[in-house]
């Protein structure tokens, strides 16, 4: 398992949040779909230091953001959310390895605004490459 690298990457995108965002990416909001997509890349960016496997990599930030989404039980939309922006993240990661850490944010920055409101999962399916937010 990975779990250094996921920390260390879960340290790091609330200390990038904090900063840019202060509270605000605590609630349901582009801020929040910024957080969940970078968490998803910085994990990705960081197992794939240890294994040189994108494919690894992506499967190992899915199963580790899937698991913590089952276990914090948020309302069902807030839980599509979240899955929705970790995904998104995830792609992210798969279409710019060559990206450091500052280019991953200034990029998930512009996403964040040009994020797009939702009221129901079915439109969320419709916008797989976007983020997402059900409020604010």
């Amino acid at each position: 398992m990975y779990i250094f690298p996921t920390l260390k990457a879960t340290n790091t995108t609330f200390k990038i949040c904090n900063g840019l965002f202060g509270n605000e990416h605590h609630k349901s909001n582009p801020a929040n779909a910024f957080r969940h997509a970078l968490w998803n890349v910085l994990i990705c960016q960081k197992v794939f230091k240890e294994t040189k496997n994108k494919q690894k990599s992506v499967f190992f930030a899915q199963k580790m953001t899937d698991l913590y989404e089952k276990v914090t039980q948020n309302e069902p939309m807030d839980e599509a959310m979240d899955l929705h922006n970790n995904a998104v993240g995830r792609i992210c990661f798969l279409n710019n390895l060559d990206k450091n850490e500052e280019e991953t944010i200034n990029f998930l920055q512009k996403k964040a605004e040009n994020a797009q409101k939702v009221v129901t999962i079915d439109e969320m399916k419709k916008l797989q490459k976007e983020l997402v937010y059900i409020s604010g």
